[in-house]
């Protein structure tokens, strides 16, 4: 019976280790964020807007692969905590600009160790392998 639903074992999905991998990857950011009061989520917002400064949500949800019912809600929590203002676009009403404040901004400095802090406590791949393993996922999220 079990040969016949092969395609159902655990084991056998690759869905499932990405999934797993992913939850513990948020878990070991969760320790340095939650004391900033910061999701996972707002944290690679703020990423993307510490470098960009200004992005429609269209552009945000297609960096991150998020959709903009997920980004809507994140987005008015962080405009309400003066992180970030939301505002229409002059050329295209329908398009929302999200910009970083200064609030949003200096949270960048608390932020900044958090990559290097996560590092330190290191990582069953080498450099090779991580590299491999970005480019996969790469292709992965882009196909």
């Amino acid at each position: 019976m079990a040969q016949e639903y092969e395609q159902l074992l655990l084991k056998n999905q690759l869905c499932f280790p990405l999934y797993a991998c992913g939850r513990k990857i948020v878990a070991a950011y969760t320790p340095y964020l939650k004391p900033l009061g910061l999701t996972y989520t707002q944290y690679v917002v703020f990423m993307v807007l510490w470098e960009k400064e200004t992005v429609n949500v269209g552009q945000l949800g297609s960096i991150l692969h998020l959709d903009a019912g997920t980004l809507t809600p994140l987005l008015k929590n962080l405009e309400k905590e003066g992180y970030v203002t939301r505002r229409r676009s002059e050329e295209d009403e329908r398009v929302t600009l999200i910009t970083i404040t200064k609030k949003g901004n200096d949270l960048k400095e608390e932020c900044k160790d958090i990559p290097l802090e996560l590092a330190k406590k290191g990582s069953p791949l080498n450099e090779k392998e991580a590299m491999q393993l970005y480019k996969l996922l790469y292709k992965f999220l882009d196909a």
